[in-house]
């Protein structure tokens, strides 16, 4: 990316902890314009309402999730939901030609059966597993540029993997 690039993100699950400090650093990104941020529960009040941190930053208003308006929006769409969420709305981004960056753990493990053993259930979009690469740019910096689907590694595994 060139310096005069900016590009548009949009973040589904803004409201909750991990959504919110997305939406701070997004806001403060000198190449990033955030386009849109989703919440049922806060659909239809402004980000500022919500978070009055944000009130001179943004005029952003919350949104119901929709893939249809989130593809219109925004070229990176980043998912800050809970596990087993998060797939279900990767799978119809995907198809858009979005790149989506999980902060769930959906997309962490490559392998159906080890997420069904770890969290007890199904994985929920096991033909999007091939595609997922895990964003710790130590381990794949070639592969993360060229990614439609991007897992954002967690804490642990960071604190762990990196010397």
């Amino acid at each position: 990316m060139n310096e005069a690039t900016t590009v548009k993100a949009a973040v589904v699950g803004a409201s909750g902890y991990s959504g919110e400090e997305l939406v701070r650093l997004l806001l403060a990104h000198p190449h990033v314009e955030l386009t849109a941020v989703t919440s049922r529960q806060y659909a239809g009040r402004s980000l500022a309402d919500v978070f009055p941190r944000f009130g001179s930053r943004s005029s952003l208003v919350f949104s119901e999730p929709n893939t249809t308006a989130l593809e219109e929006a925004a070229e990176v769409i980043f998912l800050a939901l809970p596990h087993g969420v998060a797939a279900e709305f990767a799978r119809p981004l995907i198809k858009t030609g979005c790149t989506v960056i999980d902060l769930s753990a959906d997309f962490r493990l490559n392998d159906a059966g080890v997420y069904e053993e770890f969290y007890g259930s199904p994985h929920p979009a096991p033909e999007l597993l091939a595609k997922a690469v895990y964003g710790m740019p130590e381990l794949h910096r070639d592969a993360i540029p060229g990614a439609q689907l991007i897992a954002a590694p967690g804490c642990y595994p960071t604190s762990i993997l990196l010397p």
